[in-house]
């Protein structure tokens, strides 16, 4: 999304033309999700994608004869839009239409909240059904309070009626005829440990919208050049960092121990076992996981805490390489953000490290 923003906006502020295409509604099996955006241009060049085949080319016609003003058009993913390809999905797309002119001011409140994370909802009349005008468009932040609106004339009441609630699991709905395109808070991913492991799993975890926090008592290894994707790097002892870091963590941040010994895995898990995260995983053998956790329920920590550890780390893939145990890391922590759960208990695994 935000380099498609990005791009509009730089085209608004030159003052040249461009139609913002969105897909805002699927029903059954579609090339794009409820969210996908595209841009069309005068020229009939294009940024962003709603998923190719007929469809796409189908909107671009539409696109670059579209009068001021925007429409929402939909499309029966049949025969008639799959023939040239042999895809035929079965599914519906609804797809917004807005000609872009004067409405920058929209666009980057959308590309500020898309960069910053904290999460929002954007609402679109998609259906007459509920009394608004078909293309009209709402924001709101992630506490569901209304910001701002493209709108002639906005009606908050309507729409806030109809409003979900936006947690980590939400998904694209639509209630009396306008779709609500939820955009979850970014999660925190804490890395302990700044190996070679450590950054493979920051590099793909990245690109997959986490943001990668890396802590390490190494200044060399929880370096900018390692981590070119971190939002922060903190360097220091893991004992005394994680003390005064783990009371800022919240169940939006998830947690990895991966350091370069048992000594500092078992000072982190100390910390971090416990902490209001919502995924705390440590990497390493049965027999390392096993010894610290001995360790630490002698120290203390409670039985339930310790529980909820994922260890071995990632989901049971065969993983051999260093880059096939990023895949199964980051794997089980997109299982964890999108469907709330992975597909085994965390004490069930085999080891993947």
């Amino acid at each position: 999304m935000s380099s498609v923003l990005a791009r509009l906006i730089a085209t608004i502020e030159h003052g040249l033309p461009v139609v913002y295409c969105a897909v805002v509604e699927t029903r059954g099996s579609a090339p794009q999700k409820a969210g996908a955006s595209m841009l069309v241009f005068p020229d009939g060049s294009q940024a962003g994608t709603l998923g190719g085949g007929c469809v796409e080319a189908e909107v671009k016609r539409i696109a670059l004869a579209a009068k001021p003003g925007a429409t929402i058009q939909s499309f029966l993913l049949n025969d008639d839009y799959g023939w040239d390809d042999g895809l035929i999905c079965g599914g519906r797309m609804t797809v917004l239409v807005h000609p872009v002119h004067d409405d920058v001011a929209y666009y980057r409140t959308l590309q500020s909240w898309a960069n910053d994370g904290a999460g929002f909802t954007e609402a679109v009349v998609v259906s007459e059904d509920s009394g608004l005008p078909l293309g009209d468009r709402y924001l709101f932040d992630a506490n569901g309070i209304p910001v701002t609106a493209l709108a002639a004339m906005p009606v908050w009441e309507t729409v806030i009626a109809n409003l979900p609630r936006l947690s980590h699991r939400a998904t694209p709905e639509t209630k009396r005829g306008i779709a609500f395109l939820p955009t979850i808070p970014r999660v925190t991913l804490l890395l302990v440990g700044a190996g070679h492991v450590s950054e493979a799993v920051a590099r793909l975890a990245a690109e997959c919208g986490f943001s990668i926090w890396v802590m390490d008592d190494r200044e060399h290894f929880a370096s900018r050049e390692r981590f070119p994707a971190a939002d922060r790097l903190i360097v220091g002892s893991i004992g005394d960092g994680l003390q005064s870091l783990v009371p800022q963590l919240t169940p939006q941040a998830y947690a990895l121990v991966m350091t370069r010994g048992h000594n500092h895995d078992e000072e982190a898990l100390f910390h971090l076992a416990d902490s209001h995260c919502r995924y705390v995983g440590m990497i390493g053998s049965r027999r390392k996981i096993r010894l610290i956790f001995d360790d630490l329920a002698a120290k203390g920590i409670r039985p339930e805490a310790l529980a909820r550890v994922h260890a071995p780390l990632g989901l049971d893939i065969g993983s051999q390489s260093i880059p096939e145990i990023a895949v199964s890391i980051v794997a089980e922590l997109i299982a964890c953000r999108n469907l709330g759960t992975t597909s085994v208990s965390p004490r069930q695994r085999e080891t993947v490290g």
